[in-house]
């Protein structure tokens, strides 16, 4: 992988002709993403495109596994959307883990191959930033029919400012 510079993720995305989606509206009681010290944590965020899934199924019967990583991606996306919402994209200093949840038809067993989609998306955006720890689960459902499911972990820059706010604050 290679090096960029950390708070240069907006002019990286520009590069790669990547916009952020606007944040994924919650399907239940949760927030999109939380940010706690150095840390923001995304809830599982599903492949939404404007509301709607953009394939749905388990994947090894009604999606296959190319759709289904390509439906990571659009989860990553998502997931980023929500991180930025919270501390600015520009923040990150690296993605520390992710977990693609995977709904699977019986017998499949390649789940790491589909949440390569957003681990591949995190690597060319972040570059080294972007390698981290990850689990791929195959699980029976997903929320509305989705296929797969991804959340992220995040490691960001605190404003010295807002660090000592939320110390004095606590």
């Amino acid at each position: 992988m290679t090096q960029i510079n950390a708070g240069s993720w907006t002019g990286r995305l520009v590069e790669l002709g990547i916009t952020l989606p606007p944040v994924a509206k919650p399907v239940a009681a949760y927030v999109p993403a939380v940010q706690t010290g150095t840390f923001v944590y995304t809830s599982g965020q599903l492949p939404l495109l404007d509301g709607e899934l953009t394939v749905a199924g388990k994947v090894g019967a009604e999606v296959t596994e190319e759709q289904a990583k390509d439906a990571a991606k659009a989860c990553a996306l998502n997931a980023l959307a929500a991180l930025d919402s919270v501390a600015g994209i520009d923040s990150v200093v690296k993605i520390v883990k992710v977990v693609g949840f995977v709904a699977s038809a019986p017998g499949f067993t390649g789940q790491p191959g589909v949440v390569n989609g957003a681990s591949e998306l995190f690597g060319e955006i972040f570059g080294d930033a972007g390698a981290h720890a990850r689990s791929a689960v195959g699980v029976a459902e997903l929320p509305l029919g989705a296929p797969v499911e991804i959340e992220l972990v995040a490691e960001v820059v605190v404003d010295a400012a807002e660090a000592d706010h939320e110390s004095s604050t606590a």
